[in-house]
């Protein structure tokens, strides 16, 4: 003989309950933990700011590509990076970190790479950090106390380049005394000239935190001020004391500089995403 299978009703009180559960939106997002945001003021560091679509927002072709492919905006990767740059900071040389600026050095061949700059007590740090395998490659270390003039403005190129450039830029030099020698200027892998100089990161204007990291007009205050102070504390024997700001065109002296056309319309001295390779 079969048994008899008991049904269990619930009550009304029980009916009501299950019904208020289920028709409630189910949370699917990720809760983010208050622990790890005092953690992380705490130690001074902040997330990446990276614009989210909020309702009715919807994020610009531009922006959805640049955050696709540009590595440093990655979530963690500048954030990363930074802590990386600051360990290699030599503090008997260079002294504590000011300020640390995410920019694009212009080499004398119109060639645009992806920098981190630091401003610390004693020198301005210039690297280059691949923000794909999280490493940095090398450290070029100017001494402020050499640092003796500051030029801003928009680029320029003589009058039979090919060559244009949008934009301003601030370059920096530490011996005026100093001009490139001819086989420097015609080589495209040279080194040794007595400046440098840089222009804004495409992101900068991504959000509140890369605008700010980007602001190469607030990093030239910063520069000239470090370096003023450097100069009165440690002055160089035969050096004329003090920096010298001019509001003066950014002269790139290159005519052709095919290769630096392609590289810098396919963003090559960048850290991106190409297809299926990182560069």
């Amino acid at each position: 003989m079969a048994e008899a299978k008991e049904e269990v009703v619930p009550s009304e009180e029980q009916q009501q309950q299950l019904s208020s559960t289920s028709d409630g939106p189910e949370d699917t997002q990720p809760s983010v933990r208050s622990e790890d945001t005092g953690e992380r003021a705490a130690k001074g560091e902040a997330a990446p700011s990276i614009p989210q679509q909020g309702a009715g927002s919807v994020a610009s072709p531009v922006d959805q590509f640049r955050l696709r492919r540009f590595f440093v905006l990655r979530p963690g990767t500048l954030n990363q990076a930074i802590k990386d740059v600051e360990a290699l900071v030599d503090k008997e040389v260079d002294g504590s970190v000011h300020s640390i600026w995410l920019m694009a050095e212009v080499d004398h061949w119109n060639n645009e790479k992806e920098r981190l700059v630091l401003i610390t007590d004693s020198s301005l740090l210039v690297c280059k950090y691949d923000f794909v395998m999280f490493i940095c490659e090398y450290i070029q270390r100017i001494p402020l106390n050499f640092v003796d003039r500051i030029s801003y403005g928009t680029f320029s190129f003589p009058n039979k380049s090919i060559l244009k450039r949008e934009g301003e830029g601030v370059r920096v030099f530490w011996d005026r005394l100093r001009e490139p020698s001819f086989t420097s200027r015609w080589n495209p892998f040279a080194t040794d000239f007595p400046f440098i100089t840089f222009t804004h990161h495409p992101v900068r204007n991504i959000g509140d935190k890369f605008t700010t990291l980007c602001d190469i007009q607030t990093f030239r205050e910063q520069l000239k001020d470090a370096a003023q102070r450097v100069h009165a504390m440690k002055p160089v024997p035969g050096k004329a004391n003090g920096v010298l700001v001019l509001n003066q065109n950014i002269h790139i002296d290159a005519y052709v500089g095919i290769m630096s056309f392609l590289g810098n319309q396919n963003k090559l001295g960048y850290c991106m995403a190409r297809g299926n390779i990182g560069f």
